[in-house]
């Protein structure tokens, strides 16, 4: 009865909750253009995200933009808890020379996150798996005219344990590992070194503006984005595939190619825009979810967040 407060008032306790923070905020902020990111990402044509949207909103209603949600947001709580939680214990593992006051190299905040991103891609593959299925149900329901539909993330994996076994559900778990790792890495790296440009001395201090933490987060989810989208397009390709249709892809160099071959090298770069202003949308909130709740939530230095300079 006692492990709770006490894990809530250690520091590693905080970094976990405030994460959890985070990741809610993001998730509701940005998944809209989640779902039309996915479906430019899976679609063999080139329409504009807002003709995707209109079509959506026109077929299925605006609730459309939000199917598959509950995957993501159901754990979202817990793996972005874990994830700051174990960024926060990496990044001083790999600069154990720095002393405890002061915050991490930026060598420790990158290695860091590209151990974060690996482990991290065992939580994320089942429930980005889950989401593409419920994000692209209508397109391919209408192309296959499989009886089956999937009424949620439940309906999902029992469909997918029963069809592909348990392998099944970690459908693009080597993508994914290729893709986070060093996404994360960036993620992490671009955050620290830009509010410590906007506001010197913050790593340290704490004491940044809402300005910052928005603007640190979301040109660090642009640039985590930016270096890894070709190999979320053939993520995306890979877990919208089932073994109960005839799979298109043996694997990510067969997607690789046979997108290339089809579609020509743009086709790596599809949605790129929509992904873009979701990520400075997402981890902006992301981030400034997060540090709010370290610093106010918990009575951490709630003074040094700048209200004034708040957009």
């Amino acid at each position: 009865m006692d492990f709770w407060p006490e894990f809530l008032a250690s520091s590693r306790g905080k970094e976990f909750v405030a994460g959890g923070f985070g990741g809610i905020a993001g998730i509701v902020a940005g998944y809209p253009l989640d779902t039309l990111r996915v479906r430019q990402q899976h679609s063999s044509n080139t329409g504009s995200a807002f003709n995707i949207l209109r079509n959506v909103v026109a077929s299925d209603g605006p609730l459309a933009l939000y199917r598959g949600m509950a995957a993501p947001l159901a754990s979202v709580t817990f793996q972005n808890a874990m994830v700051f939680q174990i960024y926060a214990i990496l990044s001083r593992a790999f600069d154990s020379s720095a002393s405890s006051a002061d915050p991490p190299s930026y060598r420790g905040v990158a290695l860091g996150g590209v151990g974060t991103g690996a482990i991290q891609s065992l939580m994320l593959t089942p429930v980005e798996l889950m989401k593409i299925r419920l994000q692209l149900q209508r397109k391919i329901h209408d192309k296959t005219q499989q009886a089956d539909s999937y009424k949620g993330p439940t309906s999902v994996a029992r469909h997918i344990l029963r069809t592909e076994g348990l392998r099944g559900i970690y459908r693009g778990f080597s993508i994914t590992i290729l893709r986070d790792s060093p996404s994360h890495g960036v993620y992490f790296w671009t955050y620290e070194y830009i509010r410590e440009q906007f506001h010197p001395g913050c790593r340290k201090s704490g004491q940044e503006s809402f300005r910052t933490m928005l603007v640190a987060g979301g040109l660090a989810g642009v640039a985590s984005w930016v270096c890894c989208y070709p190999l979320d397009v053939v993520k995306t390709r890979l877990q919208a595939q089932s073994q109960s249709s005839s799979p298109t892809y043996d694997g990510i160099v067969d997607c690789f190619r046979k997108s290339v071959q089809k579609e020509g090298y743009g086709v790596l770069w599809r949605g790129l825009g929509t992904a873009v202003a979701r990520a400075f949308v997402v981890n902006g909130a992301i981030f400034t979810a997060y540090e709010t709740a370290l610093r106010c939530l918990f009575n951490n230095n709630s003074g040094s967040i700048h209200a004034e300079n708040a957009i």
